[in-house]
């Protein structure tokens, strides 16, 4: 018999999307996107089946026949009919508010009382949401708060107080989602502008990052329904996470202050811990929880020194290619969010654990406990004693640390401190702890020449005529604070540089990055770094092009699209990878005139996966539809057909991200077999 494997693709026709339950194209609006992101959490965090979920179902309201969003049927129910219905969710756009009179919660209000077996349903548009429950008192139906619908098991228990082992993982933007929902609560109820409302609300994601860790002892990071509806219970749950807190201060006097304490009123701070509480942090995939810390710190501490935070799918390209390794030390010269160092440490990880794998003999889903608490250990000790990251904004450093907790705590070597001042300006305290960390002397650290300490650096540093430095005691560190001079060689007759005793008027701060980081690695060091076109391409500034040519070996160049980092920047920019000759190479290459020629790997990004406007982009066929196709992680229904063959169909579809950046590292990582290069 003749068997074979058909991949259903889906064509969607511009402005149009693919429906998750039934698989039909709807309009892509801000409504749409509320209401996907739903039905996703509703199946996989929630476990509802499909087949017991409607979309738009018809409902009937006296002489009027308007659709619910999304409908879920009683379990036992044959018929799917209003009379059936057991929880009405209603999506709508963030414009909408809870209390407005057409199209707010008393709408969906309305949709359950005219549903006689409702008990449950949920409001949301994206920014706050709200859950009730239908039940009789004394013969009347009445509506009470809850923190969450109920999991398709129909357990309350698990909505009040979840237990460890029910933790859920967030799924796609459904974390995100949750972030901003709490971040508005707090921003809305408590007054507090969007800073200090993000540190607050960083307070409890440590808070609730602790609990998780504390394993063998029962959830305390939790807020009841009951609770959270009365002011004697909201101080309750305000009481239970400040012995919280109380921990998160002791292990973290780096990050808070002793007399530190949550600012949040009682209520607000219920409600918050009720929407956080049955999520799993640490079981949540790195890029999900990535994504939506690192968007929510990027829209409330983007400062005005040039930072504008590098895109995930960038950053990921730059690690994968740069391939840091357990035994290497890593460092961001500018952390900001601390993105570059958390994919940095997860790549590492994955690495590890391949080891592992290949020591025990066995995959990691079959791992003992006690060996799975020797691989945490393991990379406890990576994440704290190979990992660095600076920053000069005090709000960012903090956001980086909080971002490597969450990443298996690897928080312990985030410092404040301005990368570019001479090493014997730094702080005491700061030397000293750096010496700590890396095992040498803190009086060793003295100038530019004596910080040779990384083995990789990945980083995007400030950029901008803007921010310029100035200061002559900043500028005679690094060659490139010089002016160079063209001079003309009588014996080749081409044009060179060489350096000057004069400093430069003003030098922007991203081409004294490359040098600083030159100085931080080690011999054979290598770095990524993210630069804006004009370092590589400007005539005027082929000086710094001579320099890296003189000391490092240019290993690779990618010019990224002019959207990467859209909608907040427009600057051209590539990352350049190099690595730091050692100085019996230099000296060599000096002293013949003659630098071997190498091969350098270049490549353009020219799909970014968004627009300028930051919409994502999805691969089109070549009429311009969107292509979907099937769910890698569906459960795949076969049909035989009669001639035998075998068609493979699936109920959910997913668009493919156009998105160039994941296919560099593969290309590369062949091109560096080809010459040569071991890392």
């Amino acid at each position: 018999m003749n068997t074979k494997s058909e991949r259903i693709v889906i064509k969607v026709p511009d402005g149009k999307i693919c429906d998750y339950i039934d698989g039909k194209f709807r309009k892509d609006t801000p409504e749409e996107y509320v209401r996907q992101t739903i039905e996703k959490r509703l199946v996989n965090e929630h476990k509802y089946d499909p087949k017991r979920i409607k979309i738009e179902f018809g409902l009937k309201l006296g002489s009027r026949r308007p659709r619910a969003d999304i409908v879920i049927f009683s379990k036992n129910s044959l018929e799917l009919t209003q009379d059936n219905i057991w929880l009405i969710v209603e999506c709508k756009s963030e414009k909408i508010a809870p209390k407005n009179k057409k199209d707010g919660v008393e709408q969906l209000k309305s949709y359950m009382s005219a549903s006689p077996n409702c008990e449950w349903g949920m409001w949301t548009n994206g920014k706050y949401k709200e859950v009730l429950r239908k039940i009789k008192i004394e013969g009347k139906y009445v509506f009470q708060e809850y923190n969450d619908i109920p999991p398709a098991d129909g357990s309350l228990e698990d909505v009040d107080r979840p237990k460890r082992n029910k933790l859920k993982k967030a799924y796609e933007d459904n974390l995100l989602m949750v972030f901003k929902i709490c971040h508005n609560h707090i921003y809305v109820t408590d007054g507090l502008q969007k800073q200090p409302a993000f540190f607050e609300l960083l307070k409890l994601i440590f808070c609730k990052t602790i609990d998780e860790q504390n394993v063998g002892k029962p959830i305390e990071f939790y807020a009841t329904s009951k609770e959270r509806s009365n002011p004697d219970g909201q101080l309750t749950v305000k009481n239970r996470i400040a012995k919280i807190f109380e921990k998160v201060k002791k292990q973290f006097p780096q990050i808070f202050e002793s007399n530190d304490e949550i600012k949040l009123q009682p209520r607000s701070l219920a409600w918050i811990v009720s929407e956080l509480q049955p999520y799993s942090l640490l079981e949540t995939h790195v890029d999900v929880k990535g994504k939506a810390y690192e968007e929510l710190v990027g829209a409330n501490l983007r400062g005005d020194r040039g930072e504008f935070f590098t895109p995930r799918n960038i950053m990921r390209m730059a690690v994968e290619m740069i391939n840091p390794k357990p035994d290497e030390k890593i460092c961001d010269t500018s952390c900001g969010t601390g993105g570059f160092l958390v994919m940095a440490m997860n790549h590492v990880i994955e690495q590890l654990k391949i080891e592992v794998e290949k020591d025990f003999g066995k995959p990691e889903k079959e791992w003992t406990d006690y060996e799975k608490g020797i691989v945490r250990d393991r990379i406890k000790e990576i994440a704290s004693s190979n990992f660095y990251g600076f920053d000069i904004n005090p709000d960012l450093v903090k956001a980086t640390k909080m971002n490597m907790v969450m990443n298996n705590d690897g928080s312990g070597n985030i410092y404040r401190n301005d990368s570019l001042l001479p090493p014997h300006e730094w702080p005491v305290e700061l030397k000293k702890q750096l010496a700590d960390a890396l095992s040498i002397e803190a009086n060793s650290i003295k100038n530019q020449n004596s910080i040779e300490f990384f083995d990789v650096i990945v980083t995007n540093p400030p950029f901008g005529s803007k921010i310029p430095i100035k200061d002559s005691h900043i500028l005679e560190q690094f060659n490139i604070g010089y002016i160079w001079r063209n001079e003309q060689y009588d014996t080749s007759q081409h044009t060179g540089w060489t350096i000057s005793s004069d400093f430069q008027s003003s030098v922007p701060p991203e081409q004294l990055f490359i040098e600083r980081c030159f100085q931080f690695l080690k011999p054979g060091g290598r770095l990524a770094i993210v630069l804006p076109d004009s370092i590589l391409g400007n005539p005027g500034l082929s000086y710094i092009r001579e320099w890296l040519i003189a000391n490092t070996r240019i290993i690779a160049s990618i010019d990224l699209h002019v959207d990467t980092f859209q909608p907040r920047n427009g600057t051209q920019t590539s990352i350049l990878i190099f690595q730091k000759k050692t100085k019996v190479e230099i000296e060599k290459e000096q002293r013949t005139r003659e630098i071997k020629p190498y091969n350098i790997f270049m490549a353009m990004v020219e799909k970014v996966g968004h627009d300028k406007r930051g919409n994502t982009l999805f691969k089109r066929d070549e009429h311009g539809n969107e292509i979907w196709v099937p769910e890698e992680s569906n459960v795949l229904k076969v049909d035989k057909t009669a001639e035998g063959d075998i068609t493979v169909k699936t109920e959910r579809k997913t668009r493919i991200i156009d998105d160039q950046s994941r296919e560099v590292p593969k290309i590369f990582k062949e091109w560096k077999k080809q010459e040569g290069i071991a890392w």
